[in-house]
């Protein structure tokens, strides 16, 4: 669905320039000269992010964003500011904006903001509450007994103070926890800021997470609030937490401890209500150890600790996650794929995904682009893929009872079904090219086929 984008500003000619601007991005466009109009546009529904003017005639920003705050509650505002009023601005964060920018302002970053708000508003539209016996909860799809004692944990401290730990390798979905823990929480109505601490340069860490005063460094011509401030009355979730600098952490600490902190440059202390949440991929224990994270700060976040299980742990869920991301890349590129072949999803369940989740999404859109017909073969999954899948079956085909013989012999079975669909595949269902691929007879193949269920005319 294309979104739909309310401009509001007193400025005819702003107006005209932001409608062409993110009408040329694909967004549908409304626009209104005044608070009062816009709110009763906003009254007719179907609004997925509004851009307000602070100062307008009739009814201002402020009681634009306070409107959609009372009736709207999850669609993302964004303040327009002049330069020099950026407090009024921050107020406006406060309140529950979901980002200001300045004028004069870049084109980029107004559709760099507005693309964030329209994902940010997507996710808040659905329900993270999930019925018993949904294959999806929280948005985070998985019914082995790892994800349901992590969804047990959720359910228990989202709408809680605490601080959590989400411990998981790169890719596993620990930005999923930290988003259903606040929009299960009662501060789902206002921020949730999100910052990568490994994106950030060290000389800036500072600056980024307490914010700055006019003149703390060259280049601060005006001040700027940092993600702890713009997260007050919600939840600031910092990812990659290790690479937070030594010497950064006790400010960090300090700032958790206390709930207060200074801007660089500045000396009035600013209090702030924030809830915490923290993600890593290191082992912090060892971190602490070798001396390149502190011992208290790693106590202090360590208090509701989730370990999130890599994607080989819980090789179950893997078809869940196949089906759903052929749902969604099928919307996305306009294709119309059902399922991958029994030979692919086998290959697939059984190889390691060391990159995870993330891994496992590239590939499916990877298999989507490049496939004919409604199935997905073993010839398209990537080579590295085939050659490293372990053909050994998984608890997902074989019980856990399973004797070693029995293991073995569905194995064989497999490859030899796995082989004999490539071949098939590779020949465009000749069964005489086919069975010279695999120097067997024809009549072998063909008694292969009935037994693993392959009809000549499939």
């Amino acid at each position: 669905m294309t979104a739909r984008i309310l401009i509001a500003d007193d400025e005819q000619n702003l107006r005209k320039v932001l409608s062409a601007t993110l009408e040329k991005e694909g967004y549908q466009v409304q626009t209104a000269r005044d608070g009062e109009e816009a709110i009763a546009l906003l009254g007719k529904g179907d609004i997925q992010v509004v851009v307000t003017d602070l100062k307008m005639p009739k009814a201002d920003g402020l009681e634009v964003l306070r409107y959609v705050q009372k009736n709207s509650p999850g669609t993302p505002v964004i303040v327009i500011t002049a330069f020099g009023t950026v407090d009024n601005a921050v107020d406006a964060l406060k309140t529950g904006a979901f980002d200001y920018i300045t004028k004069p302002f870049e084109k980029s970053d107004l559709i760099r903001t507005i693309a964030k708000a329209v994902k940010t508003e997507s996710l808040a539209r659905k329900d993270f509450h999930a019925r018993p016996g949904d294959e999806e909860r929280y948005r985070i799809i998985g019914q082995t007994r790892k994800m349901k004692d992590i969804y047990d944990v959720i359910e228990k401290v989202a709408d809680t103070p605490s601080t959590v730990l989400i411990m998981g390798e790169s890719g596993t979905g620990k930005e999923l926890i930290a988003a259903a823990l606040h929009y299960n929480s009662s501060r789902r109505n206002r921020s949730f800021i999100k910052i990568n601490c490994a994106a950030i340069p060290r000389e800036l860490m500072e600056s980024e997470l307490f914010g700055y005063e006019k003149g703390a460094f060259t280049g601060a011509v005006g001040s700027k609030p940092g993600r702890f401030e713009l997260a007050d009355g919600g939840t600031l979730f910092l990812d990659e937490i290790a690479e937070v600098p030594v010497d950064m952490q006790v400010k960090l600490m300090r700032a958790i401890q206390e709930s207060e902190f200074e801007h660089v440059g500045g000396v009035q202390t600013i209090r702030v209500d924030v809830r915490l949440v923290v993600a890593t991929n290191r082992d912090l224990q060892k971190e602490v150890e070798e001396g390149r994270f502190r011992e208290d700060l790693y106590y202090r976040l360590n208090v509701v600790p989730v370990h999130l299980p890599p994607l080989r742990e819980r090789k179950e869920d893997i078809p869940l996650l196949v089906s759903h991301f052929i749902d969604k890349f099928n919307a996305k590129l306009n294709r119309k794929a059902e399922k991958l072949s029994e030979g692919a999803l086998n290959l697939v369940v059984n190889y390691q995904w060391p990159g995870n989740i993330r891994e496992l999404e590239n590939v499916i859109e990877r298999c989507i682009l490049f496939s004919e017909g409604p199935e997905i073969g073993t010839q398209n999954l990537p080579e590295q893929l085939v050659e490293r899948s372990s053909s050994v079956p998984s608890a997902v085909t074989m019980g856990a009872d399973a004797s070693m013989k029995d293991i073995v012999k569905q194995a064989t079975a497999e490859l030899e079904r796995d082989l004999i669909v490539k071949a098939l595949e590779e020949t465009k269902g000749n069964v005489t090219r086919a069975a010279k691929r695999l120097k067997i007879s024809r009549k072998s193949l063909q008694n292969k086929m009935k037994e693993f269920g392959l009809r000549e005319t499939d």
